[in-house]
């Protein structure tokens, strides 16, 4: 029997889908390279907003058809948009035979078969959330916050040392509460220092860290600790204080401000990554104005930025004063423009300098190679475009002057190839 699995949404649902690559793989299926040759499709849904949601029910449906030729004999669904919508699916999505509770993939101890290039791999750290920030559904489907124990973390990650990775990028709903459950106290920064002893792994990178959580033992170690890379993603939402309260957020523009510049103060090539929501409930335009000029004055490296999503289930869907969809897509707009504004000044400004990149592929037809430095993590930021005339291989780790830039992307040659 073959099986194809779908991985829908974020990179911790990834890390699902590849530990239930690894059981159905033990269970004695081959896996497919294709859907056209499955007799069994999983599909690994997302309900994060409404356009994952509406992506996961088409990705069901498109993958439904290949039953009428007969060669797919059964359709699995799991993951979020199936647990927060169970009934439902039952009643009005025939197409599918059966669901995976996520419970049990919260218990998946099998080994995982890599969906990313050989050279970087996810390593999940805890599931659920505390927050219950206003307009999120997480903590409902995936419940409380609970950390993985330390041990296990630990021989996960040597594990895939020894498939070849070399960067592991952590991931959970929020990393900066790590441990705090199992250890009574924030471990974190623990947990980069274990992962640091491993042989292999060369880089270190940590994303979604609440601002409000981030503690001077966590700063002390990424500044110390070479294998760490100096890249924060720390997702703020909002900078207006009537804004961060009506979210149910857990800290002010001022907090805000204090705490990027002490992490900047201690580690001053940091690269700072945030995510802010535009269109909340009730904010006015004074409170947009606001965090324009929040985004200018902090000078974010990197930033995303995405329209309000009201979500049934959650504080934010039955608030007034809901803002029209061209008023919230106005307002992203000019929040790309300003940071697309400050990237690019900050790429000009490194022309010259020299980076260390690990090599992602080559540009086809062209002496050109793809690379990320420190300040780039994979899918989500720029890339280093590397002029070179002999071959380098993907993972490999090289040396790059900085000759050009673009808005999220840097130009360089070769300055020569690490061991």
């Amino acid at each position: 029997m073959k099986l194809f699995l779908v991985s829908l949404g974020c990179d911790k649902n990834l890390v699902d889908s590849e530990k239930l690559l690894g059981r159905f793989k033990e269970q004695g299926y081959t896996l497919a390279d294709d859907e056209s040759e499955a007799d069994i499709i999983v599909i690994n849904t997302c309900a994060f907003i409404h356009d994952a949601k509406e992506e996961s029910i088409n990705t069901i449906l498109e993958m439904a058809e290949h039953k009428k030729d007969g060669k797919l004999k059964k359709l699995i669904v799991t993951g979020c948009l199936s647990e927060r919508y169970h009934d439902e699916f039952a009643k009005e999505l025939p197409e599918v035979d059966e669901i995976i509770p996520m419970k049990e993939l919260f218990t998946l101890n099998s080994e995982r078969i890599l969906s990313t290039p050989g050279h970087y791999a996810h390593l999940k750290i805890a599931e659920g959330c505390n927050k219950n920030c206003a307009y999120c559904v997480i903590p409902s489907i995936r419940g409380k916050y609970v950390s993985y124990p330390l041990e296990n973390l630990v021989k996960e990650a040597e594990k895939l040392a020894e498939y070849g990775v070399k960067e592991l990028i952590l991931v959970a709903q929020e990393t900066t509460m790590y441990g705090v459950d199992l250890y009574g106290r924030k471990s974190l920064h623990i947990l980069l220092r274990k992962l640091s002893e491993i042989q292999g792994i060369r880089w270190i990178r940590i994303m979604y860290c609440y601002p409000e959580e981030i503690y001077d033992e966590l700063i002390d170690e990424m500044k110390n600790n070479e294998k760490i890379c100096h890249y924060l993603d720390m997702p703020i939402q909002h900078a207006s204080d009537e804004v961060l309260h009506d979210m149910n957020r857990r800290t002010n523009k001022a907090e805000l401000t204090e705490r990027i510049a002490k992490i900047r103060e201690e580690i001053p090539d940091i690269t700072l990554r945030t995510t802010l929501i535009c269109g909340f409930p009730g904010e006015t335009e004074e409170n947009h104005k606001e965090l324009v000029k929040f985004v200018k004055d902090m000078q974010f490296d990197r930033l995303g930025c995405f329209t309000f999503s009201p979500e049934e289930g959650t504080k934010a869907f039955d608030m007034d004063n809901q803002i029209e969809e061209d008023i919230k897509e106005a307002y992203k707009d000019e929040i790309m423009s300003v940071s697309e504004k400050v990237i690019m000044k900050k790429n000009k400004s490194r022309i010259g300098n020299k980076l260390t990149c690990i090599v992602e592929g080559k540009v086809p037809d062209e002496d050109t190679y793809i690379a990320r430095s420190y300040m780039d993590a994979p899918d989500i930021d720029g890339y280093v475009f590397v002029e070179c005339d002999h071959e380098l291989l993907t993972g490999e780790f090289i040396n790059v002057r900085i000759t050009g830039a673009y808005e999220y992307d840097l130009l360089g040659e070769l300055e020569n190839e690490l061991t």
